[in-house]
């Protein structure tokens, strides 16, 4: 069965839009990842990034505490965040990716230029009973690094196929949809396990599911975004009968 893990970065986002720096806030991704485990969620997703512009380290730690399903931690080749992550033991670390200037993670970590540096860091994971999961663009190249360096998982990064499914652009979509495919059959055959996500949604899921061997979709930003429209609404008619 294909397993969903919610990403709840952007409820913290959302919290940190207006009580950035105060310790406390609403909404509160701790409760989300709660609701979302009541609802059926195989797991629960969190970037710890850097500049901690939305998860805060008070965050993971009462999700490891609270949680009751699979904690994947995102995070940057920081020395600063692996310490963490050894400290605070998720079920899986998903290495990305990390530029201040970004909006969201861009692009697919760079496993081959970086596999030494990657390769220790899974060790260091692997050594303390975590899984280690590598984020990477559909490429053959990156591919065969993830496996070189003894990763467990790979997560392919789905953000052009879901791009070109927003544009209406039917060509680039079914071009994007053959590379994730490939990159699929390639980490199988090379025996990792598969995950994917980045820009998923109810309308482009279903083209997805021509995937094979996939393990977990990571889906957050759609799910969050559905939430607050639905909630509005809800919302609404509470305070205004």
């Amino acid at each position: 069965m294909l397993k969903l893990g919610v990403n709840i970065d952007h409820v913290a986002t959302v919290r940190e839009a207006r009580y950035r720096g105060l310790g406390r806030g609403e909404p509160d991704p701790v409760a989300a990842a709660l609701d979302c485990e009541a609802a059926g969620a195989h797991g629960i997703t969190a970037h710890l990034r850097e500049d901690r512009r939305h998860i805060q380290d008070r965050d993971v730690h009462a999700l490891r505490k609270k949680i009751k399903t699979r904690l994947n931690l995102e995070m940057a080749l920081s020395e600063e965040i692996i310490r963490i992550a050894l400290e605070l033991k998720p079920d899986i670390v998903c290495l990305v990716p990390e530029r201040r200037q970004e909006v969201t993670t861009e692009g697919g970590l760079d496993v081959a230029s970086n596999l030494r540096a990657v390769s220790d860091t899974r060790l260091r994971m692997n050594e303390r009973g975590i899984e280690a999961s590598l984020f990477i663009s559909p490429e053959p190249a990156q591919i065969d690094a993830a496996a070189k360096s003894g990763a467990q998982f790979i997560e392919l990064h789905t953000g052009s196929f879901a791009d070109a499914c927003a544009a209406g652009e039917e060509a680039d979509g079914k071009r994007e949809l053959d590379r994730l495919v490939a990159g699929a059959n390639q980490a199988h055959d090379l025996g990792l396990k598969v995950n994917a996500g980045h820009g998923l949604n109810y309308v482009n899921l279903p083209l997805l599911h021509q995937v094979p061997h996939l393990v977990e979709l990571n889906i957050g930003h759609s799910i969050v975004s559905r939430a607050v429209a639905v909630g509005m609404r809800r919302q609404w008619r509470k305070c205004w009968p």
